[in-house]
């Protein structure tokens, strides 16, 4: 719904606005969680409730996209979309006409969405970034939902739970912060590099520098582990995983394509959530926290190589006009 040049920009609003509440919600959940943990829980998931039924009713008026709609032969329901957004871009601008449209040549056809599946170009794409995504969620769900039922296990540590429970809660501001952060750079660095800066230097050395600050007892050096994780790990890689998700498959598959691709990595959240204690347990907290960072690095390099440059460029240019149906 937005212009190739600015895609990203708009995809980090959305971000920016859900990251208030991701960012903001654990620092005033853990000062509601400690001021009274008998109800302070049931009040925080109540909150929750409530926004959720008020994005229900938002989303049952949000428009279906241009490129969809002219998919499905509405022709005349797409041109009113775009004859809406250009004049509100021409009253916006002050501008009094409009720059030629980009023309690209290709095909369409009706097709079923997991018809993406039988292009190696698609396949491949799917694929690389399903894993990375996998493994993002293989790291990242044992920090927001183990890291703070691990430090309870920690002797040195189960005299100051509640601090470490407010240091962990105030960090989560850092992910509102960096999400604001990255709106200045996503335009100008490849969605497959920056990926792979979210994965390595926001997890790999975030959760590294908190886990070493835990196991020593070192509370400035855990907290700024905290912020390092929340402001680059969880504040740019969700948005980069999305957008990497939704910009390399064709218009007919993109949010099948996506469900696929989401849906199956939420088991690496689902098996590293249910295994790291034990595991943590048997081998230690260094290397298995750590260990469970270096694969989504190494799918972040991954990326790199294989998914197409696509900053300032449309998405029929990207996908139906370079890899075909």
């Amino acid at each position: 719904m937005v212009p190739a040049k600015n895609r990203a920009k708009y995809f980090n609003l959305v971000y920016i606005a859900g990251w208030a509440g991701l960012g903001l919600g654990p620092f005033m959940a853990s000062y509601i969680d400690v001021l009274n943990p008998v109800i302070g829980w049931r009040i925080i998931f109540g909150i929750g409730a409530t926004l959720a039924f008020i994005v229900l009713a938002i989303r049952g008026h949000a428009t279906e996209t241009v490129r969809m709609l002219a998919l499905k032969g509405k022709v005349a329901e797409a041109e009113k979309v775009v004859e809406d957004m250009e004049k509100k871009a021409m009253e916006k601008t002050g501008l009094t006409s409009l720059p030629e449209p980009k023309v690209y040549n290709f095909q369409t056809k009706k097709v079923d969405p997991f018809y993406v599946f039988k292009n190696p170009k698609y396949r491949l794409r799917v694929i690389v970034i399903m894993l990375a995504i996998f493994f993002f969620y293989f790291g990242e769900y044992p920090y927001l939902t183990e890291f703070l039922l691990w430090t309870s296990s920690v002797s040195s540590l189960s005299s100051i739970a509640n601090t470490v429970t407010l240091y962990y809660g105030d960090a989560g501001v850092a992910t509102f912060l960096g999400a604001i952060a990255l709106r200045y750079i996503v335009e100008k660095i490849r969605r497959g590099i920056l990926t792979t800066i979210a994965y390595g230097v926001g997890m790999l050395l975030g959760v590294t520098i908190a886990i070493i600050g835990a196991v020593s007892t070192n509370l400035p050096l855990m907290l700024g582990g905290f912020l390092l994780t929340n402001f680059i790990g969880v504040g740019w890689s969700n948005q980069m995983d999305y957008i990497n998700g939704t910009e390399n498959v064709p218009t007919y598959a993109r949010a099948t394509a996506f469900a696929f691709m989401d849906g199956v990595a939420h088991l690496g959240a689902a098996i590293s959530t249910a295994i790291i204690l034990s595991l943590i347990s048997t081998y230690g907290a260094i290397p298995i926290w750590i260990g469970f960072q270096i694969p989504m690095v190494i799918m972040g390099i991954v990326l790199i190589f294989i998914l197409p440059n696509t900053i300032n460029r449309s998405l029929e240019e990207i996908n139906e006009a370079e890899a075909g149906i």
